[in-house]
């Protein structure tokens, strides 16, 4: 400990993060910026050779600052392993996506711990940053780390920090956002906070690797039951013929014991989506049914086919099938003014929309091509975002608050809108529009 405190202090010690996606590429680069020395480990061969340009394939990650990384010699990328012995700290970044029955899949995490494995070597820390369900960094990677015959803490370290990535935003980054550690042991804390300390903001450590990892569940399950919940009620309201954007509104005045939470056509990305079925699976190895996990999932999961009953309501009240009707759908990320699709529901509403019998297109500058996800795998390239090519569909969904998108002129002769976001009515505040609105 001793030693790799004053490896820390100093900024000798060389940082490994091994996945150089949307969460290891700015984590790598925050430490490279904190006078450390960086080694960003991937399996794709592409990504590090573009890493290695100077180029970012991630849009909220600019290329000149990870062309400084690069240039400064302090920072690089690899796809070779054995590296890993050279490294004082490593982080796994790796996806924990789910299975076909929504099991988690830790695949990617063993095959890691056991990459790790064949490389570690005393003094080093081990910190897993992937989401998972609590016991599996004490229950499925130490085993895994064990087996070299080495032990935390006498010779290694070992702890979980669960990422907090929200790609986009500016008001809060990497280094920002408050970072919770908790080791296996007390000794593995203790050196865990203080590397991410050298480097962010805040630490805040926790008892145990298990805690840190509940807290991480802890915070997706929130904001997964509340747009369960305000979901539900667009769903009721709308049949009340009453606003739920405007009840919103109305509501958050309040300043205390409120919080707003906003609908939308289904759950994307990475966490909110996947993350609460983690616990929920674990669950029921305890004989125990997390049952507002379930029933928020469930109400979530079926709003991609209410935004397609309500198109389908809105193209026959104007006299036209579902089946041969042109529609566009705006925007394939799963947020805004982002370049990240993953879990997007978007694609289910594409696909529900084909297999109903329209003939379905997509627009998306930040996508060119539509990318072949765990579930769907639609051959589409996006077309152009003009007026003219907005016109030419019988309807419009707008699925993705881009700010592309934002443009009152885009929708001068469009026929119908269904709109999930409530961007199109702020538009045409105090002006009449020149097609049908439907809020979906």
């Amino acid at each position: 400990m001793t030693d790799i405190r004053k490896r820390i202090d100093d900024r000798s010690a060389r940082v490994g993060v091994i996945g150089q996606g949307y969460v290891g590429l700015p984590l790598a680069l925050v430490f490279r910026e904190a006078g450390f020395r960086v080694t960003g480990f991937d399996l794709d061969a592409g990504k590090v050779a573009a890493l290695m340009r100077g180029e970012s394939y991630i849009k909220h990650i600019g290329p000149e600052r990870v062309a400084a990384a690069v240039a400064s010699g302090s920072f690089s990328a690899t796809t070779n392993f054995d590296l890993l012995r050279e490294c004082d700290a490593i982080f796994i970044c790796v996806p924990t996506p789910l299975g076909a029955h929504r099991e988690p899949d830790n695949s990617y995490i063993h095959a890691t711990a056991r990459e790790i494995a064949k490389r570690l070597r005393p003094g080093q820390l081990v910190v897993l940053e992937s989401t998972t369900y609590p016991g599996t960094t004490d229950g499925e990677v130490q085993p895994i780390l064990g087996q070299t015959g080495l032990h935390t803490p006498d010779d290694y370290f070992l702890a979980f920090s669960p990422e907090r990535e929200d790609p986009g935003r500016r008001d809060f980054t990497t280094k920002s956002i408050p970072k919770v550690v908790g080791g296996v042991n007390p000794e593995s804390t203790e050196v865990a906070a203080l590397l991410y300390g050298a480097a962010l903001d805040k630490v805040v450590p926790v008892a145990t690797s298990r805690v840190a990892e509940s807290a991480k569940l802890l915070e997706n399950i929130f904001r997964s039951v509340n747009i369960a919940l305000v979901n539900e009620l667009k769903v009721i309201f709308d049949r009340m013929d009453i606003d739920v954007w405007e009840v919103i509104e109305a509501a958050k005045s309040k300043p205390f014991g409120f919080m707003p939470f906003y609908p939308g056509p289904g759950l994307g990305g990475h966490c909110i989506p996947l993350d609460p079925f983690y616990l929920s699976w674990k669950a029921a190895e305890y004989g125990d049914w997390a049952r507002f996990i379930e029933l928020a999932g469930e109400v979530n999961t079926r709003m991609p086919r209410h935004v397609v009953s309500k198109a389908m309501a809105a193209l026959n009240e104007q006299g036209k099938a579902l089946k041969g009707a042109r529609v566009l759908v705006l925007g394939l990320a799963y947020k805004a003014n982002i370049d990240d699709d993953r879990e997007s529901p978007s694609y289910e509403i594409l696909e529900l929309l084909r297999d109903s019998g329209a003939l379905a297109d997509y627009c998306d500058p930040l996508f060119p091509a539509a990318r072949k996800g765990r579930k769907h795998e639609l051959t589409l390239s996006t077309v152009p975002c003009t007026p003219q090519v907005f016109a030419s569909y019988d309807a419009v969904v707008v699925s993705t608050a881009h700010d592309v998108f934002k443009n009152a002129a885009l929708y001068g002769d469009v026929k119908l809108v269904i709109d999930t976001r409530n961007i199109i009515a702020p538009l045409f505040s105090g002006k009449r529009m020149p097609f049908r609105l439907v809020k979906a």
